[in-house]
């Protein structure tokens, strides 16, 4: 691997350790929602607890935590793994934040930020994909699950050279929400509920909800 490749890698971690949705709470004067709500940090629970807006720009700025470094890499020409391994260590950033004592999210927006430089049909399924689970399901957790597995399936048919890069992704999420699996298979995980405003302080679950 180059040096340059390397040096991307470290960048995008950095960049992905950013967390976006602490730092809008704290402009927006909300809760940090690494100890409201469901105690993940991501625009799902920023929606919980402040509603559209703040919602919408921590899921803005945690897809161009992925996109950003990503992009960047594909326009320098860095083989495909070693592109893949940016766009993990992006996420990788988002889950283990170095900046907020390595307490991040699910990093399911900047996964999907790091597939946009690369793969924009891919992207636009993916969110499509996303978009209807989710509306038929209303469980946050099972649409990123579903949509991350069925990545490698939509870079095979569109860009295959992608396709290990999309597995590495998809593998990184789907570990990340292996609670969430085991709470989906016992019928005991958490749907959206649509509150615009947490009222009550709850301590954080040690595996927190989507």
């Amino acid at each position: 691997m180059s040096a340059l490749a390397i040096l991307m890698i470290v960048i995008a971690y950095l960049i992905g350790s950013i967390s976006s949705a602490v730092l809008i709470c704290r402009a927006f004067r909300l809760d940090d929602p690494r100890l409201r709500g469901s105690g993940n940090p991501g625009a799902t629970n920023v929606y919980r607890l402040g509603g559209p807006v703040p919602a919408g720009l921590t899921l803005f700025a945690d897809v161009l935590k992925g996109m950003l470094p990503v992009w960047a890499a594909y326009y320098l020409a860095i083989p495909p793994i070693a592109l893949g391994l940016v766009a993990v260590a992006a996420c990788l950033g988002h889950i283990y934040p170095l900046y907020f004592k390595f307490q991040g999210g699910k990093a399911v927006a900047t996964a999907l930020g790091a597939m946009f430089p690369v793969a924009s049909e891919m992207a636009i399924l993916l969110i499509v994909t996303w978009l209807l689970v989710f509306w038929v399901s209303r469980v946050s957790s099972l649409a990123a699950l579903i949509t991350v597995a069925l990545s490698p399936v939509y870079a095979w048919f569109i860009k295959p050279q992608y396709t290990i890069p999309a597995i590495m992704l998809a593998a990184l999420i789907i570990w990340r929400h292996r609670a969430n699996i085991v709470r989906l298979w016992k019928g005991t995980e958490v749907g959206f509920s649509g509150a615009k405003r947490s009222t009550k302080k709850t301590k954080p679950n040690k595996t927190p909800h989507e």
